[in-house]
């Protein structure tokens, strides 16, 4: 199997990415520098890296992508808390580029190899794409928008053969969430939270699922 994975470097993502390299898939890996991309062929010697910063979503245009691929795995994703009355637009407006506006943008692109294979669309959001809190207004508006991306995807791919899944883990302890603790003023403790191979299990299950079935949604939630 062929996988393309955003976010391979860190969380979520790089757990995923070590479980398919273990696994012997073929993995087609998008870095957001080329510093970035040298660090990933080293921990996954044979896969193929692509260079392209979500924050300009526009990059993908000119992604060289193999005419079949059996999963896009978006995984990449950033977060900045912080009150309606106080983020600026460059808060809302980074978020909503990398966390919604790349993956639509990413997807478009892919969908012909997705299409030649039959292919899985797996959309990593989080519990913040369910329910916004206080100070989420921003990142929690990406997450929702990246759902409703997700619902019509099914829709719109549904004769073509291509599942789309979305996961919403909750809090996970991966680099973002400590990164969330320290905007939140709180002691971060990785032991509380879910483990990132947990999450990325779930998403294992969902790119091997058999042809007669489809998962559009599942919760991860810590125990």
């Amino acid at each position: 199997m062929r996988h393309l994975v955003t976010g391979a470097g860190s969380g979520i993502g790089a757990a995923l990415t070590r479980r398919l390299h273990e696994r012997g898939d073929e993995l087609v890996l998008l870095a957001r520098s080329e510093e970035r991309a040298a660090e990933l062929r080293t921990a996954c010697a044979g896969a193929t890296v692509l260079v392209a910063d979500l924050a300009r979503p526009e990059a993908v245009e000119s992604l060289a992508l193999p005419e079949r691929l059996d999963s896009v795995v978006h995984a990449a994703g950033i977060v900045e808390l912080g009150p309606v009355a106080e983020l600026s637009v460059d808060d809302w407006a980074t978020q909503l580029r990398v966390n919604l506006v790349a993956p639509a943008a990413l997807t478009r692109v892919a969908l012909p190899a997705l299409r030649a294979a039959r292919g899985t669309v797996v959309f990593v959001n989080s519990s913040a794409g369910l329910t916004a809190h206080p100070r989420w207004a921003a990142y929690a508006a990406s997450k929702h928008g990246l759902r409703a991306l997700a619902d019509s995807l099914r829709g719109e791919e549904a004769a073509t053969g291509v599942r789309v899944s979305t996961v919403f883990p909750g809090r996970t302890a991966t680099p973002m969430q400590e990164k969330v603790h320290e905007q939140e003023g709180k002691e971060y403790d990785a032991g509380q939270w879910i483990r990132p191979e947990t999450v990325a299990d779930t998403i294992l299950h969902l790119l091997d699922l058999p042809r007669d079935a489809t998962v559009p949604e599942v919760v991860v939630r810590p125990a």
